[in-house]
Order: C-alpha cells, then sequence, then structure tokens
C-alpha cells in the first residue's frame, strides 16, 4: 500500500486545489443562503410546502404555491444542477496539475458568472442576463472537463 498523503499536502502544496477550495466553499454558502432566503420568503408571502407548517403559521389555507417562493427554489435548484458539477470537476481539474493562474480564471469565471445568475434570478433582471451568465459559467466547466478527459485519455 502508498503511503497516505497528508491533507496539508494537497491543501497548501497544490495552490490550484486551495484556490478551487475557496471558491467552493463561498458557492456552498451561497446555496446556503439562498435555502434561507426561499424560507424567508415563504414566511413572509405565507406560502408553505407542507400542510403542517401552513397549519403552524396560520391555518391550512397557507399550504400553497407562491410565484416568488418558486422563483426561490427554481434559483436553488439550478444551483445544484450547475454547482455540483463543478465541485467534481474543479476538484479533479486541480488535480492534474493546471496553472494556477488558468485554473484561478476558471474557477473565479464560474463563481462570478453564477453569483450574477442568481442576482438575476432573484431581483428579475431583464432577460436575456440570466441566460447569459448561465452559458457564461458553463465555459470554464466545459473547459476543465476537456482538459481532464485530456490527461486520463491515455489510460483508456
Amino acid at each position: 500500500l502508498g503511503a497516505v498523503i497528508p491533507y496539508q499536502t494537497i491543501m497548501l502544496e497544490n495552490e490550484a486545489f486551495s484556490c478551487f477550495v475557496f471558491y467552493s466553499v463561498l458557492l456552498v454558502i451561497k446555496m446556503y443562503i439562498i435555502a434561507i432566503i426561499t424560507g424567508q420568503v415563504r414566511l413572509r408571502k405565507k406560502a408553505f410546502a407542507n400542510p403542517e407548517d401552513a397549519q403552524r403559521h396560520g391555518g391550512v389555507q397557507y399550504y400553497r404555491e407562491d410565484p416568488d417562493v418558486e422563483r426561490c427554489r427554481r434559483a436553488h435548484r439550478n444551483d445544484m444542477e450547475n454547482i455540483f458539477p463543478f465541485l467534481f470537476l474543479g476538484a479533479v481539474y486541480s488535480l492534474i496539475g493546471p496553472s494556477l493562474a488558468v485554473a484561478r480564471a476558471h474557477f473565479l469565471v464560474f463563481f462570478l458568472f453564477r453569483m450574477l445568475h442568481t442576482v438575476a434570478y432573484l431581483c428579475v433582471l431583464r432577460a436575456p442576463t440570466r441566460s447569459l451568465a448561465y452559458v457564461v459559467a458553463q465555459v470554464p466547466c466545459v473547459s476543465m472537463a476537456v482538459q481532464v478527459l485530456a490527461a486520463v485519455a491515455s489510460s483508456w
């Protein structure tokens, strides 16, 4: 069996991985914030997903959907559909030895445009802001995926 590499070696000596971890944690915090916002909008609009919650907050008539709550939920779902794959791709990509500057650019672009996507979603910014933010955030993901595949292709 090979020696176990302590996490400090991966985290501190691989600057691309450290950079990836930094942006990933920010994105996960952003997802938690969207969940909190969704809950707050539910409370403010009195639109609950479960009858027991509605009953606790005024009655079963509040067991209903609300367009603002649904918008928050769609933003959160879109984050899950895009940030979770980024977490995998970015982790593997950062371990194939990319240039730190290029890796940082990939992570930063994804982070900034996911932030813009969320703002566009929740603040109902004019189209095509949200769509453009989505597309631009996909570019580094596609780039990382291609580079990872190229790096491991010789093994196949």
